[in-house]
């Protein structure tokens, strides 16, 4: 397995929590967990990429409910999750909830904290 490269929101106190508990799990692991600076090595901008989270898997960029999927395949205590969350009813359902409403509040946080830092 090649590594799988984690880009997410190191200044969202909310992404630390959650990166937080998968580095707790990936010991040994070929996780690698990327901050925001990090982002031209995913072809990205520092605000694309804070806009969702993001995972570099086998040349693949993925990002949303994917990459989240992706995580939680190479995390033994979550592969069960991430099956589920790949059911057809349950997979869309999802995407649409991180997509429409998860994503987009962390992001709007994010350019609050920003402006706040200016």
């Amino acid at each position: 397995m090649d590594d799988t490269r984690i880009l997410y929101n190191d200044t969202c106190p909310v992404c630390r929590f959650e990166i937080g508990a998968y580095r707790r799990q990936a010991d040994g692991l070929p996780l690698r967990f990327d901050p925001l600076t990090e982002a031209h090595h995913y072809g990205l901008t520092p605000d694309e990429a804070a806009r969702r989270l993001h995972v570099l898997q086998d040349g693949r960029l993925l990002s949303g409910l994917d990459a989240f999927r992706a995580i939680w395949a190479s995390l033994p205590r979550t592969r069960w999750l991430a099956r589920l969350t790949g059911l057809p009813v349950i997979r869309p359902v999802l995407a649409l909830l991180y997509d429409r409403i998860a994503a987009p509040a962390l992001y709007r946080a994010h350019l609050r904290r920003q402006r706040r830092l200016a």
